[in-house]
């Protein structure tokens, strides 16, 4: 049976999945070079609106966990 020359070549598993692998690599730079990145000082004033949430709720919490723990100790007769 004579092949088509126009038909494409199957890879072998290997090599397919090697080829695949660089084409995801090639489109991951793509996408990497179409982000717009944000500035210095946006990063660096999100990242203190971060810190600055992440400590409000962690005190919150702290507090909370405080209360509950003085009530058992109170009903519970500690």
């Amino acid at each position: 049976m004579a092949r088509n020359p126009s038909a494409p070549r199957r890879l072998g598993s290997q090599a397919a999945r090697r080829a695949m692998g660089f084409r995801a690599f090639g489109e991951i730079v793509s996408e990497l070079r179409r982000v717009t990145w944000p500035t210095r000082q946006v990063t660096f004033r999100l990242s203190l609106m971060v810190i600055g949430v992440a400590t409000a709720i962690g005190v919150f919490l702290g507090a909370v966990d405080f209360a509950f723990s003085r009530m058992f100790v109170v009903i519970l007769g500690g």
